[in-house]
């Protein structure tokens, strides 16, 4: 039996990361196999993933050194950062840097950076239709994840561009899903106009990173772009209706109203909305749905991920 080929996977024990572990894991005649590099390797989902046949890897992305480590004699590298654990795109930056260069002295063969649009390449921060954040920024979390993508090119690490879209999974944990009014009706609340906005189940992000790997090297040097539909406010509450069996109602709030919501990330999250609205025939238009389904068959629409979480999601 030939020895499967290590794919180390960052961030395992987070949404995109459990999601690419666990697409190999669960695939018993996978080539591959799973080195879940997070920083505590103690935790009960990284112990689940062990259970499920992952190695388990200690290392921290401002620590280039176990970077290193943690890459060495790994075919391929699933590379993520999170940039709501800090809310600097500076840092993230940093770890993208980090992780590029540990790449080029293990000599992995094949990584994947999960990446987002520079928005300033669409909206200038000389442009006062979007307020400019942090000084140099329009959407930190999109500007800082291209920029990075430089990092990966200057060090010549083998890499696959992959721009992901809005998880569905935030109406769980990072709390969009529909909100009680004043009136005590549920609104679905997104400065999207009648625009669409692609989506995808986190757990589809990791399933199409897989099938990246699985093509393999035609990939390398390729900028992938996915998402598993796309869809207006008034769809998308439409379908939340028919799956928590209450009324969800549309509020296209403006960007501005958004912004002053006052939540953590909320002049962000204003403005990384406002983006996808106002470049809704690009930023929709590229992300190939087709394409994502080729790579992962299993690709959910989001009436079918609503099926299975529709519960989890609080309209408190």
């Amino acid at each position: 039996m030939t020895e499967k080929k290590i794919i180390a996977v960052m961030g395992a024990t987070g949404a995109q990361g459990g999601g690419v572990a666990r697409a190999i894991l669960n695939d018993k005649n996978s080539e591959f196999t799973v080195r879940a590099v997070t920083r505590n390797i103690n935790s009960d989902k990284a112990r689940a993933l062990e259970a499920l046949g992952a190695e388990l890897v200690s290392a921290d992305l401002d620590d280039p050194e176990s970077l290193v480590k943690a890459f060495t004699g790994a075919y391929g590298a699933y590379c993520v950062t999170f940039f709501w654990a800090h809310f600097s795109p500076e840092k993230e930056k940093e770890g993208a840097r980090n992780m590029a260069g540990a790449l080029k002295k293990a000599g992995v063969k094949h990584a994947i950076w999960s990446t987002l649009e520079d928005t300033r390449k669409f909206i200038p921060l000389s442009d006062n239709r979007m307020p400019t954040l942090l000084g140099k920024y329009k959407v930190p979390h999109f500007d800082a994840k291209e920029e990075s993508n430089e990092y990966f090119i200057e060090n010549g690490v083998p890499t696959t561009f992959l721009y992901t879209a809005y998880y569905w999974d935030n109406m769980i944990y990072f709390g969009t899903g529909p909100k009680k009014g004043p009136d005590g009706k549920l609104y679905l609340t997104m400065p999207m106009s009648d625009k669409r906005l692609p989506g995808i189940a986190s757990e589809d992000i990791g399933k199409c990173a897989y099938g990246i790997f699985k093509i393999g090297p035609e990939l390398i040097g390729k900028k992938i772009y996915i998402a598993g539909e796309s869809l207006t406010g008034k769809q998308m509450a439409a379908s939340l209706t028919n799956a928590l069996g209450k009324e969800v109602l549309y509020n296209a709030a403006e960007p501005d109203v958004y912004r002053s919501f006052g939540f953590p990330g909320a002049d962000e999250m204003g403005n990384m909305f406002q983006f996808k609205r106002d470049f809704e025939e690009y930023y929709t238009g590229i992300r190939d749905l087709a394409y994502a389904r080729k790579l992962n068959p299993e690709l959910q629409t989001f009436d079918q991920w609503l099926a299975g979480n529709a519960a989890k999601i609080s309209t408190e």
